[in-house]
């Protein structure tokens, strides 16, 4: 590692420490971005990633994607360029040197603005790759992220200026090691690209009955392309996929409204709620009831402590 990109992580690092303060996930006064603060090593956390760039300043974490680890650090920066349903956990940080991370997410969109505005030259006959990938942070990536970041101490500056850095991160990734695999989802034609309306189409309505012949029609696929697709960007089946969506909804919304996990169970799709106990209980390794007892616990201690 330079050292001007040692610098610049010491630099980033005390950025977010100052701009978020207490432990967790602190959105920023700049759309789309937020810094996360650590203090230890944490338990599993279920989330749908939205497509972002992630960059650890100090500490280290790992991904869970399926059966797939990423695991990075200063060293690193990670895409997800779709909607996945992950596992992260933060495995090096301590309250002498906690995990501060950079998080901003983007959209396809803002993709193909860059790309139609730049000279990028990017082809859509690529197969599809997987919407997961870490790679090395190289010194442009990294400079266009801390003066993102540096605009926080300049708040008057965020309206013109945020726009602009951000396009340039975006521009600097494009350019970079996985710059085909990050452009794939804005371009028509290409299968990422109707993949990613598949997932799109799971992830709006995921609570309703799954219909692959409708979703791999939509991708324009033989249902054994759209599979065999589908599982190259995701890391797993269109039908775990939908799982992985619907339990983590189940146990936002017994979180959020102490609910009955038959009711939530049959809310998010499923007809059995014995199969919907058991499934839950894979997943997050208790029953819905014991689980959410622990992490109501777990938060009432966090918030007395």
């Amino acid at each position: 590692m330079s050292e001007e990109i040692l610098k610049q992580q010491v630099e980033l690092a005390k950025l977010i420490e100052r701009h978020s303060g207490l432990e967790g996930v602190y959105e920023t006064a700049i759309p789309s971005l937020f810094f996360i603060h650590r203090s230890n090593v944490t338990r599993p956390v279920y989330r749908v990633y939205k497509p972002c760039l992630c960059f650890i300043a100090q500490g280290l974490k790992e991904i869970l994607l399926a059966q797939e680890r990423f695991e990075y650090g200063p060293a690193d920066y990670l895409i997800s360029s779709m909607n996945l349903p992950v596992i992260g956990r933060v495995i090096k940080a301590s309250s002498d040197a906690p995990y501060v991370s950079f998080k901003l997410e983007f959209t396809q969109s803002q993709i193909l603005e860059v790309l139609n505005d730049s000279e990028i030259q990017i082809t859509p006959k690529e197969n599809a790759k997987r919407a997961m990938y870490v790679g090395q942070i190289e010194l442009p990536i990294l400079d266009a992220i801390l003066r993102l970041a540096r605009l926080l101490e300049q708040p008057k500056d965020i309206p013109y200026l945020a726009p602009i850095y951000t396009r340039e991160i975006l521009y600097r990734l494009l350019q970079g090691q996985y710059g085909v695999a990050l452009a794939q989802i804005a371009m028509e034609g290409s299968s990422t690209y109707r993949i990613r309306d598949a997932i799109e189409q799971i992830t709006n309505n995921c609570e309703k009955p799954l219909r692959i012949e409708e979703l791999a029609e939509t991708a324009s696929m033989s249902i054994s392309s759209f599979h065999r697709h589908f599982k190259e960007v995701a890391a797993m089946s269109p039908i775990q996929f939908q799982k992985q969506l619907r339990l983590q909804e189940a146990r936002r919304l017994l979180l959020a409204e102490s609910a009955d996990a038959a009711d939530v169970a049959f809310r998010v799709g499923y007809e059995s709620a014995s199969q919907f106990s058991r499934e839950y209980s894979r997943m997050f390794g208790s029953p819905p009831r014991a689980d959410i007892k622990r992490l109501k616990e777990k938060y009432d201690h966090n918030v007395h402590a």
